[in-house]
Protein backbone atom coordinates (compact mmCIF):
# COMPACT_ATOMS: atom_id res chain seq x y z
CA UNK A 1 0.00 0.00 0.00
CA UNK A 2 3.06 2.22 1.02
CA UNK A 3 4.51 1.71 -2.33
CA UNK A 4 1.58 2.48 -3.85
CA UNK A 5 1.84 6.08 -2.25
CA UNK A 6 5.65 6.64 -3.08
CA UNK A 7 4.74 5.55 -6.60
CA UNK A 8 1.58 8.44 -6.99
CA UNK A 9 3.95 10.97 -5.27
CA UNK A 10 6.70 10.25 -7.53
CA UNK A 11 5.04 10.22 -10.73
CA UNK A 12 3.37 13.91 -8.99
CA UNK A 13 6.62 15.16 -9.11
CA UNK A 14 7.75 14.09 -12.56
CA UNK A 15 4.33 15.71 -14.31
CA UNK A 16 5.06 18.73 -12.11
CA UNK A 17 8.36 19.33 -13.79
CA UNK A 18 7.17 18.30 -16.99
CA UNK A 19 4.05 20.67 -17.13
CA UNK A 20 6.32 23.32 -16.09
CA UNK A 21 8.52 22.52 -19.10
CA UNK A 22 5.78 22.58 -21.47
CA UNK A 23 4.73 26.04 -20.62
CA UNK A 24 6.92 27.19 -24.04
CA UNK A 25 8.34 29.93 -22.75
CA UNK A 26 11.84 30.57 -23.82
CA UNK A 27 15.01 31.09 -21.38
CA UNK A 28 16.82 34.16 -22.08
CA UNK A 29 20.66 33.00 -22.98
CA UNK A 30 22.56 33.31 -19.77
CA UNK A 31 25.78 34.73 -19.82
CA UNK A 32 28.87 32.34 -19.19
CA UNK A 33 28.99 32.95 -15.26
CA UNK A 34 27.32 30.51 -13.45
CA UNK A 35 24.17 31.14 -10.91
CA UNK A 36 25.18 30.24 -7.54
CA UNK A 37 20.93 29.93 -6.37
CA UNK A 38 20.78 27.50 -9.37
CA UNK A 39 23.16 25.46 -8.39
CA UNK A 40 22.09 25.69 -4.72
CA UNK A 41 18.80 24.64 -5.43
CA UNK A 42 19.34 21.89 -7.79
CA UNK A 43 22.01 20.12 -5.08
CA UNK A 44 18.61 21.00 -2.87
CA UNK A 45 17.00 18.68 -5.03
CA UNK A 46 19.08 15.80 -5.56
CA UNK A 47 19.09 15.77 -2.10
CA UNK A 48 15.50 15.79 -1.69
CA UNK A 49 15.03 12.74 -4.08
CA UNK A 50 17.88 10.59 -2.22
CA UNK A 51 15.93 10.95 0.73
CA UNK A 52 12.84 10.27 -0.71
CA UNK A 53 14.30 7.18 -2.35
CA UNK A 54 16.05 5.66 0.38
CA UNK A 55 13.23 6.25 3.10
CA UNK A 56 11.12 4.50 0.01
CA UNK A 57 13.64 1.66 0.20
CA UNK A 58 13.88 1.15 4.27
CA UNK A 59 10.05 0.59 4.25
Amino acid sequence: MSSGYAMLFGAFFFLSTLMQLSHGQAVAPSPMSSDGKAIDQGIAYALMLVALLVTYLLH
